[in-house]
């Protein structure tokens, strides 16, 4: 179903308030927009948190349906990145933000410290999770929110954030394990800039900051030259994204006489399976280290930082 705005208001208006945390008997109910949002909230409440955008998911060009629409009108507390991430959601966070707690999490990090979108410097590039450090503040800023809303956060962000730390330390030490000039992270759109700021690595997408934009020839052919002339011998697939472009760069090396291969699947928009560790944010960050490290000529446990990493992922 296509979500008008005149449908959309339709909807808010037939659905039920949410009733008020502060007088409600039952703790205040919790949905978030993408599946990283709502790892902050299970980690830091313990509660059951309902999550819009599953595994495989790419929040850039998701459109809201009906049953969103319902759950989102339902929660007491919505959390969502924010930062244009999810921009098909926009008008439908704006007319409940009146009616409901709705908090954009990431849009609370100060500009100096964002990146912006090469194409449109003024806006900033959203995927801030693959900075642990910047992670760390917007799981700050939701344990502020939550404990508005009823919630004790201060134990639980406590313990997450020092695991989000153990985290950082881990992929600082695996990813200088690799060659100093293999240090290259090429992928199918460009997510990973603060990843490249964090860890002093050179990250090239062939899509843009959003899945929306287009890959032209010349920059797949820029990106192949770069491939053969480095002799960089692996790229990565991303699970929200299609793999089309990922493989023409690949025939194309072979083409040069440079053998390329797919070094593995990485998390970027979406993050794993439910239920398994990389469908936490923890095992999404140690999953893309271990496999980018161990792709590229770096070492890294096989099972990753705590030996958890799912076997065949």
């Amino acid at each position: 179903m296509t979500i008008t705005r005149r449908s959309l208001l339709g909807l808010l208006a037939a659905a039920p308030l949410a009733r008020s945390p502060a007088f409600a008997a039952a703790p205040a109910s919790i949905t978030a927009t993408t599946g990283m949002i709502a790892d902050i909230a299970r980690r830091l409440t313990g509660a059951e948190v309902t999550a819009l955008l599953g595994a495989g998911m790419d929040p850039h060009s998701y459109r809201p349906t009906r049953s969103d629409i319902l759950a989102l009108s339902r929660a007491d507390v919505i959390l969502w990145h924010g930062l244009n991430l999810e921009a098909q959601f926009a008008d439908v966070l704006s007319e409940l933000a009146s009616r409901r707690r709705v908090v954009a999490l990431a849009d609370s990090l100060p500009a100096d410290r964002l990146l912006s979108d090469p194409l449109y410097p003024d806006r900033p590039d959203p995927h801030v999770w693959f900075d642990p450090r910047l992670w760390s503040d917007v799981t700050r800023h939701a344990a502020t929110t939550l404990a508005e809303a009823g919630f004790a956060t201060e134990e639980p962000a406590r313990l997450f954030l020092d695991e989000i730390a153990a985290l950082d330390a881990y992929a600082g030490q695996v990813l200088q394990t690799v060659p100093e000039d293999r240090r290259i992270l090429v992928t199918a759109h460009d997510a990973f800039a603060y990843f490249g700021r964090a860890y002093g690595w050179q990250v090239e997408g062939i899509q843009g900051i959003s899945t929306d934009s287009e890959a032209g020839l010349a920059r797949i052919a820029e990106l192949v030259d770069l491939l053969v002339s480095r002799q960089i011998p692996a790229v990565f697939v991303e699970s929200s994204v299609s793999d089309r472009a990922i493989r023409a760069l690949i025939e194309g090396a072979e083409a040069q006489g440079h053998t390329v291969r797919i070094g593995g699947e990485l998390f970027s928009d979406a993050m794993g399976p439910d239920g398994s560790y990389e469908g936490t944010y923890p095992g999404m960050i140690d999953h893309n280290v271990t496999t980018i490290a161990t792709a590229l000529g770096g070492t890294a446990p096989p099972r990753g930082m705590a030996g958890r990493l799912s076997a065949g992922l």
